[in-house]
């Protein structure tokens, strides 16, 4: 790897315990502790794009699905063969019986039935069984070891985050949005607390004169009780079953307010190269109710129906700022009976992760 203080270019031993042995600097990540694509070199570039050059501030979410280096997703598979117990049950006896045959009866029947016997054994030994596994997803490196190096290994070289990158603790809560005085023309309600953080850090809401309520798909028309009735609402969500229904049903439950849906279309990213795919653990929406109450397509309906989701936070931080300001100018034009979804996400343009070398490797369905 390259010295991200004096650029030489150091084999493994030469960098023990993290030190240059050319300029004596420690330095915070090594892809052979920390895997690969992940050296502070890199990271720094991936921030410097993330953040338009400084313009912008990501959440250290945002940072970690623009850093992956690969992005892995296999489909769920059926059980396969005779489970061990069953065809043990079944052969041991059938064995027997034919040994015991074997035995009592002399001559070709008698060799017959022994020679049987063993092919029952043999068989039921070679014979295995694949239990049925369930869809799932992985993201190299991990969330947990991305958070707890850079909050850890890079916090201690550098003492802070790399530049416009601020910390999104999913355990923290999200502090109680302030009019302060000024007059409020719309409302953003965003289901995904890294993009609540990052519209935060970049005074977004406050910019578009926009009120900014963070709660969950499940809550979100409690989280509207405070809201006066005549602000239009914009929507952000993950392209999930829950978050495709979410502005439908607000528009249900409030007939007289526009409501905008800003969120991650599932057309999007279910076919795109580089979109981030995920699996969620429980999904209870009928493929029925999706095309019925959502409008969705027979494609877009059965991916999320099967529990395939894709995160609002692996958008571009610029894409989404921009999608974000147009879905509100368009929330002050627009009457209630324009029940159309924004079409800003359509035209994203495919962006593969920064890698650290070659392509990503998938798996059953296109993740990228």
């Amino acid at each position: 790897m390259i010295c991200p203080h004096c650029a030489a270019q150091l084999a493994a031993r030469e960098r023990t315990g993290q030190t240059c042995s050319r300029c004596e600097r420690r330095f915070a990540l090594d892809p052979k502790l920390h895997g690969r694509g992940m050296h502070d070199l890199r990271i720094r570039r991936v921030a410097e794009r993330a953040t338009d050059g400084g313009r912008l501030k990501v959440t250290l979410t945002q940072l970690w699905y623009l850093s992956r280096v690969s992005t892995h997703l296999w489909d769920a598979t059926p059980a396969r063969g005779i489970r061990p117990g069953v065809r043990w049950a079944v052969a041991v006896p059938l064995a027997l019986l034919l040994l015991v045959v074997g035995n009592l009866v002399h001559g070709v029947a008698g060799a017959i039935g022994v020679t049987a016997a063993v092919l029952v054994v043999v068989v039921a030994s070679f014979m295995r069984y694949r239990p049925a596994a369930r869809a799932w997803w992985s993201i190299t490196p991990s969330e947990s070891a991305f958070r707890q190096a850079m909050t850890g290994h890079w916090r201690t070289v550098y003492k802070q985050l790399p530049p416009g990158v601020v910390e999104d603790d999913p355990r923290t809560p999200a502090p109680r949005e302030s009019v302060g005085g000024r007059r409020e023309t719309t409302v953003i309600l965003c289901t995904d607390h890294a993009v609540a953080v990052f519209l935060r850090a970049n005074a977004l809401p406050a910019g578009l004169k926009a009120r900014l309520v963070e709660a969950e798909p499940a809550t979100a028309h409690e989280a509207l009780a405070d809201v006066p009735a005549g602000l239009p609402v914009v929507v952000l969500h993950d392209a999930s079953a829950l978050g495709a229904l979410l502005a439908p049903l607000l528009r249900l439950a409030h007939p007289g307010r526009v409501v905008v849906d800003a969120g991650l279309p599932a057309s999007a990213v279910r076919t795109r190269r580089g979109a981030v795919h995920r699996i969620a653990t429980t999904c209870t929406v009928d493929a029925a109710d999706l095309r019925s109450v959502a409008g969705l397509s027979e494609e877009d309906a059965a991916w999320l129906a099967g529990g395939r989701w894709s995160p609002l936070a692996a958008v571009p931080p610029t894409r989404l700022e921009a999608v974000v300001t147009a879905a509100v100018e368009r929330a002050l034009s627009a009457r209630p009976a324009e029940l159309r979804s924004t079409d800003g996400f359509l035209t994203w343009p495919a962006e593969a992760p920064a890698r650290a070398g070659g392509p990503s490797r998938t798996k059953g369905t296109t993740a990228g």
